[in-house]
């Protein structure tokens, strides 16, 4: 069988590359390769307004969507004034990741939302964000060190959760990159995940899907996670059902 297609939303970013100076649509590659490695062919999805109004001809291509990390998003998506702390990047990649997540959970495609994907995921559906947990949190213990991941802790996972299912464990170590959380869930999320030793959810999923999972911490970079694999393996699924339906109509 072919492997599936895991569409990847690409975020945008000014970088810089031999003599060139531009903004660029990119990803850390650690995400492209945890789905290869997992036995998924990884496209990248670079923003595009057309999504907005009518998000099919993407979600047509994948058998299952990931939404990766990245900067905050503007706090007007989900009606809030931004924090001092807020760093808000491109608005069209906003537009795009919404119209993408909505309409992807909507036909039941698998969906993992990792960090910003999480909190994308949480928006997506009516919910809305923390912008600054050292605000209320003792410390930082989701940021230790900005710009690595260094920092590690414990999260604790529902038993019989689709998170501690894909997880493989019901408490696991995590490594994390994050100064936001979720504040109100959005339309039918469950929190199934919380770090140790705080409470804040880092794992939040919509029972009665296939496969949807928003989690706070970074599997694509924790060798032995087991996250970003069973995301993949829903794709299969997603992907055999797919082509037996069209098979049949054929």
């Amino acid at each position: 069988m072919p492997r599936p297609v895991v569409g990847i939303c690409a975020g945008l970013e000014r970088a810089r590359w031999g003599p060139w100076d531009d903004v660029a649509s990119l990803n850390p590659l650690a995400y492209a390769r945890a789905v290869q490695a997992a036995g998924a062919l990884a496209v990248q999805l670079p923003p595009d307004d057309h999504a907005e109004d009518e998000p099919e001809p993407w979600l047509e291509l994948l058998d299952g969507l990931l939404v990766p990390g990245g900067d905050d998003i503007d706090p007007a998506a989900y009606g809030a004034e931004p924090h001092p702390k807020t760093y808000a990047g491109f608005p069209e990649r906003d537009r795009f990741e919404l119209a993408l997540c909505r309409a992807a959970v909507e036909r039941d495609l698998p969906v993992l939302g990792i960090c910003r994907g999480f909190e994308l995921l949480n928006v997506a559906l009516g919910g809305t964000l923390e912008q600054h947990l050292p605000d209320r949190l003792d410390g930082d213990l989701h940021r230790q060190v900005p710009g690595t991941f260094q920092g590690e802790h414990d999260v604790r996972l529902e038993p019989g959760s689709l998170a501690a299912r894909a997880a493989g464990a019901e408490r696991i170590t995590v490594k994390s990159h994050h100064h936001q959380g979720a504040d109100c869930l959005g339309e039918g999320l469950v929190a199934v995940g919380w770090a140790v030793p705080d409470d804040l959810v880092e794992a939040i999923e919509l029972p009665g899907k296939q496969f949807v999972l928003g989690v706070l911490w970074h599997p694509e970079v924790q060798e032995g996670s087991r996250v970003v694999g069973s995301f993949v393996e829903a794709s299969k699924q997603r992907a055999a059902t797919s082509r037996q339906a069209t098979g049949a109509r054929a």
